[in-house]
């Protein structure tokens, strides 16, 4: 297994991609994962429903306090995370996507930007001294941060602005962590994704919208959030152990650079 006794801490899991992530990591790759949510409950649920070694961990993103809470735990009883998966994001409201640019709020913008923005940047500048220190003590793993955009980050959008600048603010701080720390063996990817059936985004949509989404990319249709998922086993593995900063699109072909 590739990913076998590395720990694996993966945020948003409760749902979606998070959490076909962390199912992955857990069932079929070997790796130890905490299972991150909001709500508690929502964590120990999640993680009972996957099969391998997990761990239930309430974690809000947005609160640095929080975030340094859960750093100590990992390092007491794990010695330190291997793997950094940044999922978790502001939900999709169709209010804030559907809105024109020149009628964007700063309160739309803020929400949005606390989360799948600063919510990167929190994680990874708590998690990152003691991923460096595990990583100085083994000679051949590396520490692997994976931040989670989508392909309107690359290429713009007609739609959706808060998110584009949230997402293509991410892809920033990937390039940052993979030329400031690379020397210290941590490696850093983005994965811009997509049209991915989950549910925050399938089923929000209209039937003629979600046949218009299917159609854009090459492949003609969705993309799937397991499908997603053992691109990121891939990358948090050694096999793309002398590959950084780099971002990997997963949209069927639409975006293609």
């Amino acid at each position: 297994m590739a990913l076998a006794n590395k720990i694996a801490l993966v945020t948003g899991s409760s749902s979606g991609i998070g959490f076909a992530i962390s199912k992955e990591f857990a069932e079929n790759q070997g790796a130890t994962v905490l299972v991150c949510s909001r709500n508690i409950n929502d964590a120990i649920r999640t993680s009972e429903k996957i099969k391998g070694d997990t761990q239930a961990v309430e974690l809000d993103v947005t609160n640095e306090r929080d975030v340094r809470s859960v750093v100590k735990g990992t390092i007491l009883n794990h010695g330190g995370i291997d793997i950094l998966v940044n999922c978790a994001g502001h939900r999709f409201e169709n209010a804030i996507w559907y809105k024109k640019y020149h009628k964007m709020t700063d309160r739309a913008l803020d929400a949005i930007m606390e989360v799948d923005l600063k919510g990167t940047i929190h994680m990874t500048r708590a998690f990152l001294p003691s991923m460096i220190r595990k990583t100085n003590r083994s000679r051949r793993n590396s520490g692997v941060i994976i931040n989670i955009a989508s392909t309107p980050a690359m290429s713009g959008h007609r739609e959706g602005a808060p998110y584009t600048i949230a997402k293509a603010a991410v892809v920033a701080v990937t390039k940052h962590i993979a030329l400031e720390y690379g020397n210290q063996k941590i490696r850093a990817y983005t994965l811009a994704l997509g049209n991915i059936a989950t549910e925050a985004t399938y089923y929000s949509m209209t039937k003629p919208g979600r046949k218009k989404a299917a159609n854009e990319p090459a492949m003609k249709r969705w993309g799937s959030a397991e499908e997603v998922a053992k691109v990121a086993a891939c990358l948090g593995s050694e096999s793309f152990s002398y590959a950084t900063g780099n971002t990997i699109i997963i949209d069927g072909g639409k975006l293609i650079v």
